[in-house]
């Protein structure tokens, strides 16, 4: 059954009514005033949680121009990772499964090929261990291994999802690090979020973080990364498709300043979307300096950090977030690229990378093509995560664990 459109009509009048209180140009000013008065730095808990790395600014430049550009790194490499996401099974077994890729401009139908594969399960019964070594397949051209997770009951899917992700795309990538000669961008941020966002989130996943191996390795790989980058003295980045961060506007509501915005993303916007009368202008890309984060989950490899116990082969501040924010009007959407400050403290590799992101979401209109060619190879197709469910069930002996809500939104009367 359908709405009728009496009640249709209902609804829409109610958002008009909300929508003739509410002011945009109010919170264009707010966000243009803490733009001014705010950044340089942001100051919250008498914390420097944000600062400029060198000098604030707002530029344009027209989408065909930097389209046309030559990329500073026209040999550049994506990585990704695809999962099955997590299913519970009735035998009490929760698991998730994830193949990480490496995306190559040009192509490189070698590395193309290569997989890692991570399968993380639960099993709520401790007399009980699964994890093995890494084992090759495919000709030795990937290698996959199985991982128990530690268990949180309320949180033993989230677990099972981001310690598959996290361990199939770092491993992937510091198997192939020496092999890379340029630029490496992580499709997302530089740092696993997901499981850092364990230390505020809860205090049992808080306490994985501390003392569990496998949320460390993950995070450990990582730090390794941009280690090894840092190394070599080769740029590493992150590219964020949909950032979602508070930290900004949090820090501002610590100032009595009203943050209308739902989020630091909806902040960007409203400073960097240019309007003439009503009309958006939509020929021009516009971006932010770079800036210096501290706040959130950034604080953990702040140089005041500690990093989770973990040692920093360079020093502290080399792995400080530095991030800056490219606003595309054609689809009315802000994207986030990430570096450690090891990288961005040079002026010509900041440039660098800005005109390489630039130029990649002016020609793609989305992420950078060796970012797209990464998720292309590593995503797994809701066809084909049905189709391994099936066989899973088969080769456990047992049958997905559902619930009334899989048969009311699977479209399919048959589900069972």
């Amino acid at each position: 059954m359908t709405l009728d459109p009496v009640h249709v009509k209902e609804i829409a009048s109610l958002a008009h009514q909300v929508g003739r209180r509410i002011d945009t140009a109010d919170h264009r000013t707010t966000a243009e005033r803490a733009w001014t008065d705010l950044l340089d730095p942001l100051v919250a808990n008498n914390r420097r949680i944000m600062e400029p790395v060198d000098r604030q600014y707002r530029k344009r430049v027209t989408i065909e121009d930097a389209a046309l550009c030559d990329p500073p790194y026209p040999i550049n490499y994506g990585l990704d990772s695809g999962t099955l996401n997590p299913t519970t099974y009735k035998n009490g077994v929760v698991m998730d499964a994830a193949h990480a890729a490496l995306g190559c401009v040009p192509t490189d139908l070698e590395r193309h090929r290569s997989r890692t594969i991570v399968m993380t399960l639960h099993l709520d019964d401790p007399g009980h261990s699964f994890s093995t070594d890494w084992r090759t397949y495919d000709e030795d051209a990937s290698r996959m291994r199985i991982v128990d997770a530690p268990a949180v009951d309320r949180y033993n899917e989230a677990i099972v999802h981001a310690l598959s992700l996290y361990l199939a795309e770092g491993a992937h990538a510091r198997q192939y690090v020496d092999s890379i000669n340029s630029l490496l961008v992580l499709d997302g941020p530089i740092y696993p979020k997901d499981v850092l966002n364990w230390q505020d989130r809860d205090t049992d996943l808080a306490d994985l973080l501390l003392a569990e191996m496998q949320p460390r390795q993950v995070v450990e790989n990582y730090l390794e990364l941009v280690g090894d980058f840092l190394d070599r003295d080769l740029p590493i980045a992150g590219f964020v498709k949909n950032p979602s961060s508070r930290a900004i506007t949090r820090a501002l509501g610590t100032k009595d300043v009203p943050t209308p915005w739902t989020d630091d993303t909806a902040f960007f916007i409203h400073l960097l979307e240019q309007r003439e009368g009503d009309e958006r202008v939509r020929n021009e890309l516009t971006y932010t300096n770079w800036f210096v984060s501290r706040g959130g989950t950034d604080r953990t490899f702040a140089a005041g950090g500690d990093a989770l116990g973990f040692e920093r082969r360079h020093p502290d501040e080399e792995y400080e977030v530095t991030f800056f924010v490219i606003y595309d009007p054609r689809d009315d959407v802000l994207y986030k690229a990430e570096a450690p400050y090891g990288v961005t403290k040079d002026e010509v590799t900041r440039e660098a990378l800005q005109t390489q992101m630039l130029s990649e979401v002016a020609s793609q209109r989305g992420p950078p093509e060796a970012v797209a060619k990464a998720d292309e190879l590593a995503r797994i197709s809701a066809r084909e995560k049905e189709g391994l469910r099936r066989m899973i069930e088969g080769e456990l002996d047992t049958e997905l664990s559902r619930t009334y809500d899989d048969l009311r939104w699977s479209g399919e009367e048959a589900f069972f």
